[in-house]
């Protein structure tokens, strides 16, 4: 006997429902292959902002690399890792040898963005930039933040950019 409109059309959205759910909850993100994602801004800014809502509220913790704290060159790499399954090194000062050097000029989302801080070996910064003069970045002070590239002190320590 022919099931009956509202029946076939419930098991329909049922089984779409099923589908989707499915699909959401497949797998992780960071087992999902993002190289060459990095040539498309609107991607990257999509997957940055991902991060950013995911890891909001993350504080600072000098060789963190976890939600439960990180530093700014632990974020940089697991963020590579997980959004573009890009391998960058550990520590921000050799983050600033990878990939090639960018004029602040030409800078463009996704690019590796460095400061120079302070002295001594932890005396550098690293985030990514994103759009309109921000970047993604651990903060020491607000954790996991967009900062702009204008605000007097990250004007006063910028010193290089690197694009991956």
């Amino acid at each position: 006997m022919p099931m009956s409109c509202k029946k076939l059309r419930t098991a329909f959205l049922c089984a779409v429902v099923t589908l989707v759910l499915a699909a959401c909850s497949s797998g992780k993100r960071s087992g999902i292959n993002y190289q060459g994602q990095l040539g498309d801004p609107i991607m990257v800014i999509a997957l940055l902002s991902e991060q950013q809502y995911e890891w909001a509220g993350t504080p600072y913790v000098l060789g963190g690399q976890s939600r439960r704290g990180v530093d700014c060159s632990g974020f940089v790499q697991t963020t590579f890792m997980h959004r573009f399954n890009v391998a960058l090194p550990r520590m921000t000062k050799d983050q600033a040898k990878a990939g090639v050097y960018i004029e602040k000029e030409d800078i463009q989302t996704g690019d590796l963005v460095f400061f120079k801080t302070g002295a001594g070996p932890n005396g550098y910064h690293v985030g990514i930039y994103v759009k309109e003069d921000k970047f993604l970045h651990a903060s020491t002070k607000g954790g996991v933040i967009y900062s702009s590239l204008q605000s007097p002190y990250w004007r006063k320590t910028y010193w290089q950019a690197r694009r991956i």
